[in-house]
């Protein structure tokens, strides 16, 4: 694979108290992708009170303040951006080796946004299974643990993630993406952290995240979304 030498990307990447993680994978991001790619890295800190902020410095990467909200960050570090992709990325995400070469390469062959297939971080077989659906190019197998690239364009375009969405804004955003452009899931995967799962039981998340989708489908706004959330992950 060859990079595009006229784009270039901007990670982006939300953070709220991940001193446990950022470093990490600040770390990987700089074994696993090339400079001359990454235009730079930006985190979107939404009111950490660990070093979430000064291990951010410490690597390089550049701090945005904002408030809380994952959809209001990720739009804050996109107006930031001023590389021409855009790469959305969770703290406890490890994208695959040469994956900016990976995403230039899909957008060279007419894909303006997409992810990559995932991994859980344990050998839970029901985990296991749900990720392994990740290859799906499916609106029902999307999620924001696959991370997501879009040019820039297309993201100002479709006016980015809707802020009123306090969980589900990747895939209530990805859904639009769809609808709009020639969505790519590429074959390599990130590997994410099974932390919540592992914190609120795996049975518990995975029933709940379904309804969630179930809820979605049938119409429910992103209030209700949050209620049921906060009721059965967030506060459970």
């Amino acid at each position: 694979m060859k990079s595009n030498k006229n784009n270039t990307i901007s990670i982006i990447i939300p953070v709220l108290n991940e001193e446990n993680y950022l470093g990490k994978i600040l770390t990987h991001i700089a074994q696993t992708s090339s400079t001359k790619n990454i235009e730079e890295i930006i985190c979107i800190d939404g009111g950490s009170s660990d070093k979430t902020v000064a291990i951010a410095q410490q690597y390089g990467a550049k701090v945005v303040q904002s408030k809380k909200g994952r959809a209001r960050q990720m739009n804050l570090g996109a107006r930031y951006a001023t590389g021409n992709t855009l790469y959305f990325l969770h703290a406890d995400t490890s994208p695959p080796q040469n994956f900016d070469l990976m995403i230039l390469d899909a957008i060279e062959q007419g894909h303006e946004s997409g992810c990559f297939r995932m991994r859980f971080d344990t050998k839970n077989p029901i985990l296991r299974f749900f990720a392994w659906l990740s290859r799906i190019n499916h609106t029902l197998c999307r999620g924001g643990d696959q991370s997501l690239f879009i040019m820039r364009n297309l993201f100002k375009e479709t006016e980015g993630f809707n802020e009123d969405y306090l969980i589900y804004e990747d895939t209530e955003f990805i859904q639009r993406l769809y609808r709009k452009t020639s969505f790519k899931v590429l074959p390599d995967h990130v590997i994410t952290s099974a932390r919540k799962y592992r914190e609120k039981g795996w049975l518990r998340v995975q029933f709940h995240f379904a309804m969630i989708h179930v809820k979605n489908y049938l119409g429910a706004g992103p209030d209700e979304l949050f209620q049921y959330y906060s009721k059965h992950i967030l506060n459970a």
